[in-house]
């Protein structure tokens, strides 16, 4: 884990809105494409207006998204908004969700009734246990340790990225508190569509999304 390189531009930190797999309560991890349902849509909608009320028309900012397919399409409709086009936005797997493994496509309902034991912490919001074949705290901060290291310090951006990999890079830049000793720092958890501002070590929520954080009191898909 590494200390994230001193930054002067604001960096606005986007959650992408809800999937079909979100409503669905299935898992989604590294899944390329997992499409915005009509709610999502409009909560990528929300996001845009928001982002276009703060940054202007045609702002001077790079723009960035991982590969998955929801956060491309939640960037698309964010840059419509904002008058940029479509392919300024930079792709980067190291922005992907945490790679849930052997669990990826399938719903949670079925993997807690194979697994016997609850997989997420009710009161953070988390995964208690590793995802077989799949990703820990510690392999996301790694990657977006990587990631930020290449990232302009002097350049405004916009990210949108997932729910947990959003938390754990929130986590690196102004802090937040880890699932288990020794873990990295994780932020704490947000609605889908819900945008920060991150700047000199602390962070602004700009447009809280209209997603609830606990998915209609049902787990949501990561």
């Amino acid at each position: 884990m590494r200390t994230p390189p001193a930054r002067t531009a604001p960096l606005y930190l986007a959650r992408h809105a809800e999937t079909v797999f979100n409503f669905g309560a299935r898992m989604q991890g590294h899944m390329g494409h997992t499409p915005l349902t009509r709610r999502g849509i409009e909560q990528a909608d929300a996001m845009g207006a928001a982002l276009h009320g703060i940054l202007g028309a045609k702002p001077d900012i790079d723009l960035w998204s991982s590969k998955a397919g929801r956060t491309l399409q939640t960037c698309a409709v964010v840059a419509e908004h904002l008058e940029r086009d479509y392919f300024d936005i930079r792709q980067d797997e190291r922005l992907l969700e945490i790679d849930v493994g052997a669990w990826e496509g399938r719903r949670y309902q079925d993997i807690v009734e194979e697994a016997g034991v609850p997989i997420v912490d009710a009161e953070r919001r988390l995964f208690s246990v590793p995802p077989p074949q799949g990703e820990w705290y510690p392999d996301i901060r790694a990657r977006l340790d990587d990631w930020l290291a290449e990232l302009d310090p002097v350049r405004p951006a916009l990210v949108v990225s997932h729910g947990i990999t959003a938390r754990v890079l929130r986590g690196a830049l102004v802090g937040g508190d880890p699932i288990e000793p020794g873990c990295v720092p994780i932020a704490g958890d947000a609605p889908q569509g819900t945008v920060f501002r991150i700047e000199n070590g602390a962070e602004t929520s700009i447009h809280m999304g209209m997603g609830s954080a606990d998915g209609r009191d049902a787990p949501k898909g990561y």
